[in-house]
């Protein structure tokens, strides 16, 4: 019977925690003063660690970069984190586990963060969108699928 038990699937969050935070201003305060529409660019990564057996750190990273007539208005960076227990779960399933159950996990918090930083630095909200991370993620694997091919599309069957 403890066999049966320890040969169960196992998936806990450990704990969520924010894992670096910055903020830069470069042209303050004379950029304050312009009055063009600021272009907004927004970047999303995942990375994952294995850090013991069946314990992973997740990462999320979100930079936003503002900009005002190609100068820096604000520059965000934000690196979201979190631990997680996973065992016992076929690794054919892995991937999407760490790659889309735990950002997904892990991803509120991160714009949570953002926003509220961006809003203490006394600009005007910046909200990061909900995140499709099955889509990110099967985007990633095709693109690794195209690169081990020699950079050509996988071949479609």
């Amino acid at each position: 019977m403890a066999e049966e038990t320890n040969n169960q699937p196992v998936f806990q969050i450990q704990r969520v925690y924010l894992k670096d935070l910055s903020l830069e201003q470069p042209n303050s305060p004379a950029i304050l003063l312009e009055q063009a529409q600021p272009s907004v660019d927004i970047q999303l990564a995942v990375a994952a660690n294995n850090i013991d057996e069946g314990i992973f750190e997740i990462v999320v990273t979100g930079t936003v970069h503002t900009k005002v007539n190609d100068k820096t208005l604000f520059l965000v960076e934000a690196k979201q984190a979190g631990i997680f227990e996973i065992r016992n779960i076929p690794q054919e399933q892995m991937g999407a586990v760490v790659g889309v159950a735990c950002p997904q996990i892990v991803y509120p918090y991160l714009r949570g963060n953002i926003a509220d930083l961006i809003n203490r630095a006394g600009f005007p909200p910046v909200h990061l969108a909900e995140i499709n991370f099955q889509a990110m993620y099967e985007q990633q694997q095709a693109q690794q699928a195209g690169a081990t091919n020699g950079g050509d599309p996988a071949p479609v069957q």
